[in-house]
């Protein structure tokens, strides 16, 4: 799959997997919410109507108020992949998020998620 098919993907339906994912680990709704608000700077209202709005996966990323800049402390591989190794940008933010739930649903304390803090 190429980046820009990534891109067009929908937000609401990629999310959901991604909540199912944490959900079926024993994390919540809540959780997966905070990572989400946590990374991109959105409110919980700003992501309802993202998904409500049937969003574009990049334009979810494009489109978000204020990335984290502690994101830059989210090291390891999603799909085999090194994190520290994307070279698109956007692609690298969109790879964050997975990761951010990859610990969650591995079980990791939501402090060290969320790199200590926004808690």
């Amino acid at each position: 799959m190429t980046n820009e098919q990534v891109y067009a993907m929908s937000f609401a339906k990629v999310y959901l997997l991604l909540e199912q994912k944490a959900l079926r680990k024993g994390r919540t709704r809540d959780e997966v919410r905070k990572v989400t608000t946590w990374l991109t700077g959105y409110t919980d209202a700003d992501v309802e109507r993202a998904l409500a709005e049937d969003m574009a996966y990049g334009d979810f990323f494009r489109n978000a108020p204020q990335m984290n800049p502690n994101r830059r402390q989210i090291k390891g591989s999603v799909c085999g992949v090194k994190l520290d190794l994307i070279e698109d940008p956007l692609m690298q933010d969109i790879r964050y998020l997975d990761k951010l739930i990859d610990e969650l649903a591995k079980g990791k304390p939501m402090e060290k998620v969320l790199r200590g803090g926004g808690i």
